[in-house]
């Protein structure tokens, strides 16, 4: 039988519910993900690394989860949220239901709540602390607690996610190889998956990688990748970029964290967004062709537009509320994106980022 456990907000909003995954307390910023498949990619984003994951979709669990679907070695949410928890699984992939999942991973999760009134609320108040706890039952006591948990802001959790020693990634089956350089700031598998894919031959490295460590292993790229937490703390690796661009003439390309990071390289600021942008069917358009991709997102700052130097121009934007989703540099090889092109999960429309960059690699060569 299901323990019960209860679910409080930073603002004291308490929902009851049942537990599933481990058990105890655990504190997290809460968000939503509007993603309607895709869970255990979800979980194990190391983006989501100091957050409690709100799934939007009502049937989470339903056709389990496998080795084969982690972006991480582990998982670095906080916790997880569900409306209904699938009592069975029906997929041929499926090695182990969700809730045994969150088990091994040491991850608690609440099933049985309104999802719906919780998104609203993250919505119309912005992202929050909250708490999941089948220990502590009682929702002042745990609101104490959870007021007490750290915020977001200012938090380095790049830190945290990264890889403690480089690495090499999966090797390209195409000719040539370039070697590129990985920034792990909380990278997922699946951006090897397609870097390795176009012809990339990534070697991983930490997120605090000096640039006189880069510059020894003489790559034919950089790349920085998506993570968790403020951009604003990783003063360090925007120290190290700012020497790659300096010094080294060489392709580079940004996404989520490494997007908000490579900005402020140039000097633009970041800014903490309200409630985010999470979820797989996220508008953004392409000022360069005039197309719009739907993207899949996850990222709570963004680059502040007004902010970016001139020898930088905007080449994406959100079509839900306008803010930054990419740029590149007017005569260097230099460009990211705020979302997600490797997608896993999501849609495959910006997928061709993967090949400009490997297209810029190549023509930087022959030079």
């Amino acid at each position: 039988m299901s323990k019960k456990a209860i679910l409080v907000l930073e603002d004291g909003s308490t929902y009851e519910g049942l537990n599933f995954g481990t058990t105890g307390t655990t504190f997290g910023e809460i968000v939503f993900n509007t993603s309607m498949t895709g869970y255990q990619e979800i979980i194990t984003d190391p983006s989501y690394c100091g957050q409690i994951i709100t799934f939007t979709y009502p049937e989470i669990g339903n056709y389990g989860t496998n080795k084969l679907d982690n972006e991480s070695k582990k998982a670095f949410s906080s916790g997880v949220i569900v409306r209904n928890l699938s009592p069975i699984t029906s997929n041929f992939t499926s090695e182990e239901t969700l809730d045994n999942f969150l088990k091994s991973q040491k991850l608690i999760g609440i099933s049985g709540v309104d999802t719906r009134s919780i998104t609203r609320k993250i919505r119309s108040t912005g992202a929050m602390r909250a708490g999941i706890s089948t220990e502590i039952l009682d929702s002042k006591e745990l609101q104490k607690e959870v007021l007490k948990s750290p915020s977001m802001v200012g938090a380095d959790l790049a830190k945290v996610v990264t890889t403690k020693e480089s690495y090499r990634g999966p090797m390209p089956k195409i000719q040539p190889a370039y070697p590129i350089i990985a920034f792990d700031f909380g990278i997922k598998q699946n951006i090897l998956n397609r870097l390795s894919y176009y012809g990339c031959a990534p070697l991983v490295v930490p997120a605090t990688a000096s640039f006189d460590e880069i510059k020894a292993i003489n790559p034919a790229g950089i790349f920085l990748s998506n993570g968790p937490g403020d951009p604003e703390p990783v003063t360090y690796a925007v120290e190290t970029i700012k020497r790659i661009i300096g010094e080294l003439n060489i392709p580079i390309f940004g996404i989520c964290l490494g997007h908000q990071l490579l900005a402020q390289a140039f000097g633009a600021k970041t800014y903490k967004l309200k409630f985010g942008h999470r979820g797989g069917n996220q508008p953004v358009k392409n000022v360069l062709t005039g197309k719009v991709e739907i993207t899949s997102q996850n990222h709570g700052f963004a680059v502040d537009d007004e902010t970016l130097p001139k020898e930088l121009e905007v080449t994406h934007f959100n079509l839900n509320d306008n803010t930054n989703e990419g740029f590149r540099h007017k005569t260097l090889p230099i460009f990211s994106v705020q979302y997600h092109p490797e997608a896993s999960p999501g849609p495959h429309d910006s997928d061709y980022l993967f090949k400009q960059y490997v297209e810029m690699i190549r023509k930087n060569n022959i030079k």
